[in-house]
């Protein structure tokens, strides 16, 4: 089968009870249990001369606990739920209501903000990428793309003048490190 055309018997209510009885919908072959880079999923047994697949994990808001907080916009109650770029709160009378709101951690602490070394202008703020890491960049993007993987500390580089420290967890303990990228210079003595 050809995977640059849409089949349309994927779309039918035959299709989708074939695959809730545990039968490809394209084949009529068995579902298996198959493991992949992004997950498990059910995939045909026929595979490779059938290539049907099936998530078994969807990746759209579903909810993970109740917040006890009404919604500001329809009174229903907020739920925290996972969602592709990670956990939000979003309104239980979705898709009537859309309200949402980040989810910020309550275990961080108060961090003070700390300058931009590049452009002087803007500050370093905690952002997560859309697989769920955590760096820091400066709140001036895109005229500014200065960012680091490691929390940023407040110092100077003693072997470069680079005005920003970063810290490092290692087997051996916690290091100051420069935050330069051509420096890399670790505060405790030993250079990299």
């Amino acid at each position: 089968m050809s995977r640059n055309k849409i089949n349309q018997q994927l779309f039918s209510a035959h299709a989708h009870a074939l695959a809730e009885k545990g039968l490809c919908p394209q084949c009529q072959s068995p579902l298996q249990l198959r493991h992949g880079k992004h997950g498990s999923f059910l995939g045909c047994s026929s595979y490779p001369d059938c290539d049907y697949i099936q998530p078994l994990h969807q990746n759209d808001g579903h909810i993970v606990k109740s917040l006890g907080v009404n919604c500001s916009e329809c009174g229903h109650e907020l739920v925290l739920r996972q969602g592709r770029y990670g956990m939000f709160i979003g309104c239980s009378n979705y898709p009537e209501c859309e309200h949402t709101e980040p989810f910020e951690s309550h275990e961080q602490k108060p961090q003070k903000r700390l300058i931009c070394p590049e452009c002087h202008e803007g500050t370093l703020v905690e952002r997560k990428s859309r697989f769920g890491k955590v760096f820091w960049a400066c709140d001036c993007y895109p005229k500014c793309k200065f960012a680091v993987n490691s929390q940023p500390l407040e110092g100077v580089c003693s072997q470069c003048g680079f005005q920003l420290l970063v810290e490092k967890k290692t087997a051996s303990g916690v290091k100051k490190i420069c935050a330069s990228k051509k420096c890399g210079y670790e505060e405790d003595g030993h250079g990299t």
